[in-house]
């Protein structure tokens, strides 16, 4: 019983603090600076919508803004049915945006792969409707393309309000530490995929999706880094967008996400193989951390079951730590550091409760659908 204990809280241990400090370790026999340039290749962004009423104008206006030499600005419409499509034929007769309208929806996989296909830039950008754009984030990602090595570059995603700065709660957390493990990934080698708000690809590069792909943010960079390029992360270039969707939509959403990464196992079965230079990073990175649930159900057991001061300590630790998420969960605890605390645990147990949920609809065959 104590080394189904213990081997649990190593896995935890690892996936979470272990992983993050062999990466520092690594920086200091393998540290792979980017060679910038101040270079302006042309540029494609493609975005897929459906139903983005009510964020896709400004969305628009922001891409429009952005401070960058004439951009070709690719949109399809994947099976939208409300003012979306709308709303892109009237900036497609006075802005230039080119337009594609699918009446019915097949995917944002599919969409992409539509865009790809007329897309003439050397780069080809990818964003989402959502999130909004810094107007000099498209000069800070080409600058790395100076370096030929470099096939993909991923940019920051700020979770928070950009007049006031970067959210430090929930969701937010998880994505400050998430950051962190992506810089030193890059700086020494390559990231494991990119940050579905704003990355850039070498259009040379590029390959078709499968349709229904969920993460196209992985498996892009990784068919870069399949070819011997790079993918870099630069926290200079940055979208902005809200740190919390909402419970029941944040959980959706990362259950979906999630899914993605068994998926991934399915379409790409390669990623486990030799000819993945970064299969340690990709296990280390992606895959441990589907297994914390069992791991942490492991350690709650165990501690559960073994007698002593030490595994009662432990266990009463744990149950603190579920009681305080499910304040959090219930808006019971709203200000102070015990705020801070539950506020973290509660994005803790809803991020592993999402990821036992990918697990069970992906045995049962429950496909997850993209929706906006």
């Amino acid at each position: 019983m104590k080394w189904v204990f213990w081997i649990a809280v190593g896995l935890i241990s690892y996936t979470y603090v272990g992983y993050a400090c062999w990466l520092r370790l690594r920086l200091l026999w393998r540290y792979r600076p980017v060679m910038r340039g101040m270079i302006t290749p042309s540029v494609s962004i493609v975005m897929v919508v459906r139903n983005e009423e009510s964020v896709l104008e400004a969305k628009l206006l922001n891409l429009l803004a952005l401070n960058y030499p004439a951009c070709q600005i690719i949109v399809v419409s994947d099976g939208s049915t409300d003012q979306t499509e709308r709303i892109l034929r009237d900036f497609a007769s006075r802005s230039g945006v080119q337009v594609i309208l699918n009446q019915l929806p097949r995917g944002k996989a599919s969409g992409l792969n539509d865009a790809m296909q007329v897309a003439s830039g050397d780069i080809v950008v990818f964003t989402d409707a959502r999130q909004k754009i810094e107007p000099g984030a498209l000069r800070l990602l080409a600058e790395n393309f100076a370096d030929s090595e470099v096939g993909c570059v991923s940019g920051e995603l700020m979770l928070g309000d950009a007049a006031v700065g970067e959210s430090n709660r929930g969701i937010s957390l998880y994505w400050q530490i998430e950051k962190q493990v992506r810089e030193l990934e890059a700086a020494s080698g390559s990231v494991v995929g990119a940050t579905g708000a704003l990355y850039a690809v070498r259009r040379d590069l590029l390959t078709d999706l499968p349709p229904g792909t969920i993460l196209d943010d992985v498996y892009l960079p990784m068919q870069v880094v399949r070819q011997r390029k790079r993918v870099i992360f630069d926290p200079r270039a940055r979208a902005w967008d809200t740190p919390d969707l909402g419970g029941p939509r944040e959980f959706s959403r990362k259950v979906r996400t999630l899914y993605g990464n068994y998926q991934l196992l399915q379409l790409a079965p390669w990623l486990l193989s030799n000819h993945n230079p970064l299969r340690f990073e990709f296990v280390s990175h992606k895959l441990l951390r589907l297994a914390i649930p069992f791991a942490l159900a492991a350690v709650l057991l165990t501690s559960f079951a073994l007698n002593g001061l030490f595994y009662r300590s432990v266990l009463v630790l744990q149950l603190s730590f579920y009681v305080l998420s499910a304040l959090a969960l219930n808006h019971m605890v709203k200000r102070g550091v015990l705020a801070r605390i539950a506020d973290a645990s509660a994005t803790f147990v809803l991020l592993n409760g999402a990821a036992m949920m990918a697990l069970v609809n992906f045995v049962a065959g429950r496909r997850a659908q993209w929706t906006r």
